[in-house]
């Protein structure tokens, strides 16, 4: 069956979708909130104390407060890519939410607009539980450092787009291991997180300034560290440019896959 690429019209019913999923996420809260601080701690503490030892200062800056502006940037992108994948598609087909709502007066632009909120409402609280940490550290620079916050719900609408595109074809849950090691890990690794991106080969410079994380750690690094924010509409216009293009595709893919 073709693609229908009638562009996406969300109305408020996307709002209905998020609540729905805060109050069942409300259920929940105690293991969301040991996921949101666990992980991304033991990095901040791990890597930050212990190569922070033989590390003095990273682009003029202490290396755990480098570090702490990477991780939040890194922690939106996880838990954004994680709830619009293995989430996204336990209420899609394991579940059969969608069906459920699309029984109401919901249209699946609702649905899926909904589900980007609600990814990029995820990666924000993660990211304040990583700010909160940084802040107690005192890696935090200042009250500036709380604009990391709606960066990182822009970071978590930005990879919202391309997880929903990734379920919408995806036939079982095995199928996300590809998106992460061939697509999440990759950026994890080379687009700043752990060191400046100045130390890559000229050519992979290049390339990876295609990738959204680059932008995204480019906005929140000198936010969280008190620094000036240089190019802000060009990093702010890829991430939208990822979160509307990946909205467009997963629409007209879940189009097919659940209106046939």
């Amino acid at each position: 069956m073709a693609l229908d690429w009638t562009p996406p019209r969300p109305g408020l019913g996307a709002w209905a979708v998020w609540r729905r999923n805060l109050r069942v996420w409300r259920k929940l809260i105690a293991p969301a909130v040991v996921l949101n601080f666990g992980e991304p701690t033991l990095y901040l503490l791990g890597l930050g104390f212990g190569l922070g030892a033989f590390i003095d200062t990273m682009n003029g800056m202490p290396y755990l407060a480098f570090l702490a502006s990477g991780i939040i940037a890194s922690s939106a992108m996880t838990t954004a890519s994680f709830e619009g994948t293995y989430s996204v598609f336990t209420r899609m087909k394991v579940q059969r939410t969608y069906d459920a709502m699309l029984a109401t007066p919901l249209a699946l632009d609702d649905i899926l607009m909904g589900e980007m909120l609600w990814c990029a409402t995820k990666a924000a609280f993660s990211a304040a539980a990583i700010l909160a940490v940084a802040g107690v550290l005192g890696v935090a620079g200042g009250w500036q450092a709380l604009w990391a916050l709606p960066v990182a719900f822009l970071i978590g609408l930005c990879f919202a787009g391309p997880a929903l595109v990734v379920s919408a074809v995806s036939g079982n849950y095995d199928f996300f291991n590809y998106y992460f090691v061939l697509a999440v890990t990759p950026m994890l690794i080379l687009c700043g997180v752990f060191y400046p991106i100045e130390g890559l080969p000229a050519a992979m410079q290049a390339a990876i300034q295609l990738l959204p994380l680059t932008h995204a750690v480019a906005l929140a690094r000198p936010l969280v560290a008190g620094l000036p924010v240089t190019d802000v509409a060009l990093h702010v216009g890829v991430l939208m440019v990822y979160a509307v293009v990946g909205l467009y595709v997963a629409l007209a893919l879940t189009r097919r896959r659940l209106l046939v």
